[in-house]
This record gives structure tokens, sequence and C-alpha cells, in this order.
């Protein structure tokens, strides 16, 4: 094979591929770094975000103002960044129906799913940069971020697999951070209790699923990273800089995460199970 040839098939290693990317809620987004490079690389999108769905009854003002203000910002974001034409849907981790009814939707659509980016997470622990000491986070606090930072990963796709919405040899892949496994210097307690269970459901899902549907699983660890929401409620730039000198290659850029999901998106890998590092290797350090 010439280089020219070699190109022109990198450039189009998810043609006629289709991906359902989670988590946009803003520019900064990291899956929206994964949605561009899967779009670059001849595949389709279609995201679903946070926002009011027929389920939310009996809401404060405030908090369907909020709903209503992460909607908008979600459609608007895929809208200005992915085209008009990119497919979009409402989907809240804390409802059981709401996975479902995404589900659904996919199927009567027509748009069965070559895989999908897990980029969910949250943590009431996590206020204006405070992180609450796990000894006084509450019952009600961590089930609320196990059941929607981890355990959603298993209900949705559980459920796509419930409306034929997901293909056999699927790739799945969701984001972890390295305090899944270290204490970091900058507190993270009730979610990195959160990110070590989503590592355990990938490992468990890699088996179960590989060997029923030749489906593949894997998570992806990534920098300290003050772009996105769920970055800046942790840290600020002195961290950042931290992780930056204590990495050999300086901290990962997005577009180093999305090349790495792009890769374990394609078909016909045989990589499963894995919880890859892209992060400068700032894992190496201690």
């Amino acid at each position: 094979m010439d280089m020219g040839c070699r190109t022109l098939q990198m450039l189009n290693m998810l043609q006629n591929k289709r991906f359902l990317i989670t988590g946009i809620s803003d520019a900064g987004s990291l899956a929206l770094h994964t949605a561009k490079a899967i779009i670059e690389q001849g595949g389709e999108v279609v995201c679903a975000g946070l926002g009011v769905t027929p389920h939310h009854e009996g809401l404060s003002e405030k908090a369907l103002a909020y709903l209503s203000a992460n909607e908008q910002a979600f459609r608007e974001t895929v809208k200005a960044e992915l085209g008009e034409n990119t497919p979009t849907f409402i989907l809240d981790a804390t409802q059981e129906e709401s996975m479902a009814d995404l589900a659904a939707a996919l199927k009567a659509a027509n748009t069965p799913l070559d895989g999908f980016l897990h980029s969910i997470a949250m943590d009431r622990t996590i206020r204006n940069k405070q992180v609450k000491p796990l000894l006084e986070v509450t019952r009600e606090e961590f089930c609320d971020t196990l059941g929607i930072s981890a355990f959603s990963l298993v209900r949705l796709t559980h459920h796509l697999l419930k409306q034929d919405a997901l293909l056999d040899g699927a790739s799945i892949c969701s984001l972890s951070y390295i305090a899944a496994e270290k204490v970091t210097f900058h507190p993270y307690r009730n979610m990195s209790v959160a990110k070590a269970a989503l590592e355990r459901i990938t490992i468990e899902l890699a088996d179960e699923l590989g060997r029923s549907r030749g489906i593949r699983v894997n998570a992806l660890r990534f920098s300290p990273y003050l772009g996105s929401k769920a970055g800046s409620a942790t840290l600020n730039t002195e961290d950042v800089a931290k992780a930056a000198s204590m990495s050999p290659l300086g901290n990962a850029l997005p577009r180093d995460l999305a090349l790495e999901i792009v890769h374990l998106f394609q078909p016909g890998l045989r990589i499963t199970g894995e919880v890859r590092h892209v992060d400068g290797g700032y894992h190496v350090t201690g």
C-alpha cells in the first residue's frame, strides 16, 4: 500500500459508522472533541445531553431553570459545532425511563449504533471547588454519584441492546480519571469511588459483551483539564500546571483523547477491557 492510499484509509476509518456521544454541555466538553474527530474520520454522530424530559414532574423553578439552560446550551453547541442536521436527544441518567426513551427513539429513527461514548458524571458533594470529606458524604449523595457516573453505563447499554439500537461488534468507551486508582494531589473523594466502579464495570462488561456479542468496552483516563465543566468544578490553574510539570510529555490535549477514542472505535480491533491513559505520562510519576 503506498502512502497516498494509506492516508486515504486513515481518513475514512469510521466511514458509514454511527456513534452516540453523551455528555456534551458546551464548547469545552471533551465529548465534543470526540464527536468532531469521528466526523473527520467519515463517521456520523448522534448526541444526547441533559435537559427536561417528560419524566420530570414537580420540578422547582430553580431545577427547571437549570435543566432548561443545560438543554439550550447543549442543543446550541451541537448545532454550532457539529452542524444543524446532527440529531440530538435529551438524556437524564438519573431516570431509567429517560435511558429507555433514548434507546426507543434511536430504534424508531432506524439509527443503530456502532458504539457510544459514556461521558456522564455528577457529584453533588463538590461545590465551588470544595470537595466534601468522604466521611461526611451521605448515603444519598454516594448512591446518586455512583448511579449516574458509573451504573448508568450498565443501564444505558442494557436499553440500547434491548431495543436493538447497538450493533454486535460495537465499541463502547467511557471517560474515567487517575483518581479511580490513586489519591491525587487535588481532592477528589466521592467521585473517585464512582470512577473506580466505572472502571470495574468496564472490565465486567468487556467480558460479558465480548463473549456474547463481540462488543468491546474500554475506559480512558485523561489529564487534569480546566476546559470542561467537570474539570473546572474541582481544578484551578495551579493544579493543571502541577500536573503538566509531573507529566513527562506535559498534559495531554483534548485532541489526543479524541484520537484515542477514534482508534478504539474503529471496527475490527481486538482491544477490550482496557483502562487507557491519555495523560502525557502523568500516571507513571506516582
